[in-house]
């Protein structure tokens, strides 16, 4: 029964984490991000300042902490086969490069890839060693801004040419995917986003974070909480408590700052003791819920939609390049924030049917079958046996 509980609970989990990623994401496809501040109305304001407070990076962190857990899992079942783990990460690498390149420039699966790299280096270290160097690299943005704040430059420069170079103004930024006539068109934009991408990466030091929270995720595990959650209920309580005291309070200073502005040095520290804690607390608090009712069919249909996880997330880019951009519906730059959450939320919906009515016929999602085929060089059943 533990093994059973312990991937429905990741994979329910994970499932869970889309939901957080589809609202965070949408308002980008939607273009309302790029209106500005002097455009919103009052209940823009108020979803907007809901938005940072419970979703802003708190489901990024545990969508990275739960692939630092499924890395953790597949280097220690392949303890001699670490060059299957570096090809895995490799095709995952392309799959992020050709979303970034071809459907969405806020791909996040390549640097996945690229700092999953680097967990074989680190998988045998001490567990009281990798947690402090989760701390540290968690850390280091704070560090980075308040003494290197101009590393990104370069990049920042090279994206603004590829404005000039394309005619992407200030102007029609904001409604440049709106009013394409063409696929070419779009590319365009998205080889600029490209640059971009690389540019947030560095200038929010990301890779950081990201390794950060993959090291935490290999803590958790090694240690395999996840196998018997009743033995870890009191450290579950404790994560769930501590997260949110710390969390929430200074969430309301982060929230403030992201939408007034405010020293960039000030905003690294909010977003530290903000968003991590209650990436933590929600994930621990999702756990306690599971173990009370680990049968709930609730969990079932979450955990069908975390196991198509990777086939999930871009099709989410998908729905959005459909409903938002000038190649689709072209709704983008027309429709309020609260509009473009409910147009998510029906959009992740759609995934949570579709991915467990998918699943009784076959064995994988779509991208995760062709991933693992690549990665292991072989043509793999798709079909679910039939009874």
């Amino acid at each position: 029964m533990a093994v059973k509980k312990r991937y429905v609970v990741l994979d329910a989990l994970r499932g869970f984490a889309l939901a957080g990623i589809i609202l965070a994401n949408f308002p980008e496809f939607s273009l309302w991000t790029f209106a500005g501040s002097a455009s919103w109305s009052p209940l823009d304001r108020v979803v907007r300042a809901l938005q940072y407070f419970f979703i802003d990076g708190k489901f990024y962190t545990l969508f990275s902490l739960l692939f630092g857990i499924s890395f953790s899992i597949q280097l220690d079942n392949a303890d001699q086969q670490t060059r299957t783990f570096y090809r895995r990460m490799s095709v995952l690498f392309l799959i992020g490069l050709l979303h970034l390149l071809f459907l969405w420039s806020g791909d996040i699966l390549m640097l996945y890839a690229a700092m999953g790299m680097l967990l074989p280096l680190l998988h045998r270290l001490p567990t009281r060693r990798l947690l402090t160097a989760a701390g540290i690299l968690l850390a280091l943005p704070v560090l980075s801004d308040a003494f290197f704040p101009h590393l990104a430059d370069p990049l920042e420069n090279a994206y603004w040419g590829l404005c000039d170079r394309y005619g992407i103004t200030e102007d029609n930024f904001g409604t440049w995917l709106r009013d394409i006539d063409g696929y070419g068109d779009m590319n365009r934009f998205l080889r600029m986003g490209a640059v971009e991408r690389m540019w947030e990466f560095v200038s929010s030091h990301r890779y950081f974070k990201v390794l950060g929270l993959f090291l935490l995720g290999s803590c958790i595990g090694r240690h395999k909480i996840y196998a018997d959650l009743n033995a870890h209920r009191k450290l579950l309580r404790s994560v769930l408590t501590a997260g949110f005291a710390l969390g929430l309070p200074v969430s309301l200073l982060y929230t403030h700052l992201s939408i007034a502005g405010g020293p960039t040095v000030l905003r690294d520290i909010s977003y530290l003791l903000s968003v991590y804690p209650m990436g933590l607390a929600y994930a621990a608090g999702f756990c306690l819920l599971f173990e009370r009712r680990p049968e709930s069919a609730l969990w079932k249909k979450l955990a069908a939609t975390g196991r198509m996880a990777c086939t999930n997330y871009l099709s989410q880019s998908i729905f959005g390049i459909l409903i938002f951009y000038g190649i689709g519906l072209g709704l983008g730059a027309g429709v309020d924030l609260l509009t473009t959450e409910l147009i998510a939320l029906g959009v992740y919906t759609f995934q949570v049917f579709f991915s467990g009515i998918w699943l009784k016929h076959f064995r994988y999602g779509p991208v995760e079958w062709v991933w693992r085929m690549i990665t292991y060089g072989k043509r793999l059943p798709m079909k679910q046996d039939r009874a």
